[in-house]
C-alpha cells in the first residue's frame, strides 16, 4: 500500500511509532479498544478545527497530567480481577454446581448476543454523554457480574451475569476514547500508549494474582470472587471521581463551535464591522445549513438535500472506495472473520482445559498463570510487529495465510490433544500470533484513510464481526442449533481457520503471479514499490501524491 505524504490539512493516522508499543491486552476487549482509539483519532481534525493548530500546545492545561495519571490508575485497577481466568472452573466446580453442558451450550452464548445487542447503544452513547457515565455504568455492571456469581445458583442468573459480561465488554470504548478527550492532539501518542500500558499491567497482575491465590493460598472460587468483587467496587469508587471531559468527538460539537466563534467575536471587535457580522450570523446557524434557494420550494425538499449532504452520508459512500482497494479489503476482510475466531476462540478454551484436565484440587488449576503468559507473548509479539518491513501489497494474503494456517494447526492440536500442558502453549502461541497481526491491520487500513473515515471502517468491521460470531455462536454453541460439546467447537474453528487460509492462500498466489508476470514483461508495477510498516522511505520517494478520502492517490 502506499504511504503518501498527504497534501495540507489531511491528517495522517498512524505513525511508525504507535505500532512498536504493546497494545493492550485485555481478554475480550482488543478490537474494542482499538476501535475507540481509532474512532479518537476523529476528535484531532474537530479540535484543531476549533482552536487552531498554533494554540493548542499553548492553551494545554497544566492538569492533563493529573488527569491522565488518574485515569491510568483507574484502568490499572479496573483491570483487577484476579477471579476472572477462573469462572468457568468456579460455575462447573462444586461450589456452583452447572453442568458442561449447561456452561457450553446455555451460559456462554449469551455473552455473544449481549455484545452484539448493546455494542451500537453504548458507541454512541459514550460519545453523547461524554465517556463517565458510560464508565460508571461499567463499574455497575463489573459489581453486577461477581454479585451474581457469588449470589446467584440458578441458571438465569448465571445468563444475566454472561449479559452483563457482554455489556461490560462494549463499555471499555469508553475509556479507550475517553483519554484522547483530556489533552491535545499532539499528545494523543503518548496518552495512549501509558492508558494501554495501564491495562496490560492490570491485566497481568491480576492473572498473577489469582494464580498465587489458587496454587500458594489454595482459597476457593468464592474467596476468589469476593476479591475480585472488592477490587471492581474500588473501580466503580475510582470511576465517580474521574474529571467531566469538556469535549467529545461526534456530538455536542455545536456548543464548542459556538464559544469559538464568540472568541472571533470579541477578538474582531476592533477589527471592522465585515468580520463580527459573518460571526454572528454563524451564531444564529451554528450548523451551518444553507436556506433553502427558493421560498417556494416544499420543506420536505430540503430535508432531503439536507441529509443527502450529510457528511456521514458522504462517508459511506466513501466506503465503497475502500472496497475496491485490494490491500485496504484484505486487511477489513481479515479484521471481521479472523477476530471473530479468535474471539470464539477466547470465550471456550477455559472450557476446553477444564474437560481436558477436570482438576480435583483448585491449585491445580493454571489458568491465571497461562493467562499471564499469554498476556506477556501478546505484547511482546506486538512489539516485534513494529519492525517488520516487507512489500505489503504483494505479501500480505501469504504472510495472514501462513499466520492462519498455524492458527488452525493450533486449534487443532487443542481440540485432540489430551495434554493439558499442550492446550496451554496451543492457546498461548495461538494468541501471540493473533496479537503480531493486530498492530499490522491498524497501520495498513489507518494509513491510507482520513481519520473520519478511518473511524467508521473501523466500526463497521468490529460491528460485522459481531454479527458474523454471534450467527456462529447461534448454530454451533447453542443448545437452540446444534450445541456441540467444546471438543467439537475447536475442531469447527479449525475448519473455520483452515479454509481461510485455503482463501488467503489462493489470493496470494494471484498476486504473487501477477507480480511477477508484470515484472517479466517489463511493465511497471505499483506492488514493486516498499510499502513497510515503517514509512519513511515511501513518503520520501512518493511525496508528489495526494491520498484521497478513500485511501486511493493520485499522482500530481
Amino acid at each position: 500500500m502506499g504511504v503518501d505524504e498527504g497534501p495540507a490539512g489531511v491528517d495522517r493516522p498512524a505513525e511508525e511509532s504507535d505500532l512498536k508499543e504493546p497494545m493492550a491486552e485485555d481478554p475480550g476487549g482488543e478490537c474494542g479498544d482499538v476501535m475507540a482509539e481509532t474512532v479518537a483519532m476523529v476528535t484531532t481534525a474537530g479540535s484543531e478545527e476549533l482552536t487552531g493548530p498554533e494554540t493548542q500546545t499553548e492553551t494545554a492545561p497544566r492538569s492533563w497530567k493529573w488527569s491522565v495519571i488518574y485515569l491510568c490508575i483507574y484502568g490499572f485497577m479496573s483491570a483487577i480481577k484476579p477471579g476472572e481466568p477462573f469462572i468457568t472452573p468456579y460455575l462447573l466446580s462444586t461450589e456452583k454446581n452447572f453442568t458442561r453442558e449447561q456452561v457450553t451450550n446455555e451460559i456462554n452464548p449469551v455473552l455473544s448476543y449481549s455484545y452484539m445487542v448493546v455494542l451500537v447503544p453504548v458507541l454512541l452513547l459514550t460519545d453523547f454523554l461524554r465517556y463517565k457515565p458510560v464508565l460508571v455504568v461499567q463499574g455497575l455492571s463489573q459489581v453486577a457480574i461477581w454479585l451474581l456469581l457469588l449470589l446467584g445458583s440458578s441458571l438465569p442468573h448465571m445468563q444475566l451475569m454472561e449479559f452483563f459480561y457482554g455489556m461490560t465488554m462494549a463499555a471499555r470504548v469508553a475509556y479507550s476514547s475517553y483519554i484522547f478527550s483530556l489533552v491535545t492532539p499532539g499528545l494523543y501518542q503518548r496518552v495512549a500508549s501509558y492508558s494501554r500500558t495501564a491495562v496490560l499491567m492490570g491485566v497481568f497482575f491480576s492473572s498473577v494474582l489469582g494464580q498465587l491465590c489458587m496454587s500458594l493460598g489454595d482459597v476457593s472460587y468464592t474467596t476468589l470472587s469476593s476479591v475480585s468483587l472488592g477490587f471492581v467496587s474500588l473501580g466503580l469508587l475510582l470511576s465517580l471521581c474521574l474529571p467531566w471531559p469538556k469535549r467529545s468527538m461526534f456530538f455536542n460539537r455545536t456548543h464548542q463551535r459556538q464559544q469559538q466563534q464568540l472568541r472571533e467575536l470579541v477578538a474582531g471587535v476592533g477589527e471592522g464591522d465585515t468580520k463580527a457580522t459573518k460571526v454572528e450570523r454563524d451564531l444564529m446557524n451554528p450548523a451551518g445549513v444553507k436556506a433553502p434557494v427558493s421560498p417556494a420550494q416544499p420543506p420536505w425538499r430540503w430535508c432531503t438535500l439536507s441529509w443527502r449532504q450529510s457528511v456521514f452520508l458522504q462517508m459511506l459512500g466513501e466506503v465503497r472506495g475502500v472496497i475496491r482497494e485490494p490491500n485496504l479489503r484484505l486487511w477489513c476482510l481479515w479484521w471481521v472473520f479472523n477476530s471473530t475466531g479468535y474471539y470464539l476462540v477466547m470465550f471456550y478454551v477455559h472450557i476446553l482445559w477444564n474437560k481436558v484436565y477436570p482438576a480435583t484440587e483448585n491449585k491445580h488449576v493454571y489458568n491465571g498463570g497461562v493467562e499471564a503468559v499469554s498476556v506477556l507473548l501478546g505484547a511482546i509479539t506486538s512489539f516485534l510487529a513494529g519492525l517488520v518491513k516487507i512489500r505489503w501489497n504483494l505479501w500480505s494474503e501469504l504472510l495472514i495465510g501462513v499466520i492462519t494456517a498455524l492458527q488452525a494447526g493450533l486449534l487443532l492440536l487443542m481440540g485432540l490433544t489430551d495434554n493439558i500442558w499442550v492446550c496451554y502453549v496451543a492457546y498461548a502461541l495461538f494468541r501471540g500470533f493473533y496479537q503480531f497481526l493486530v498492530p499490522i491491520a491498524i497501520f495498513q487500513i489507518a494509513s491510507s484513510l482520513t481519520k473520519e473515515l478511518c473511524a467508521l471502517v473501523f466500526g463497521i468491521n468490529t460491528f460485522l464481526g459481531t454479527i458474523v460470531k454471534t450467527i456462529i455462536t447461534l448454530i454451533v454453541a447453542d443448545k437452540r442449533g446444534l450445541g456441540l460439546d467444546v471438543h467439537a467447537q475447536f475442531l469447527v474453528y479449525f475448519f473455520y481457520f483452515a479454509l481461510l487460509t485455503v482463501i488467503y492462500m489462493v489470493c496470494a498466489a494471484v498476486v504473487i503471479t501477477r507480480h511477477y508476470r508484470r515484472q517479466s514483461g517489463g511493465g511497471a508495477s505499483a506492488l514493486a514499490m516498499p510499502t513497510e510498516l515503517s514509512p519513511t522511505a515511501a513518503v520520501e520517494s512518493h511525496s508528489d501524491a495526494e491520498p484521497h478520502s478513500n485511501g486511493k492517490a493520485a499522482s500530481a
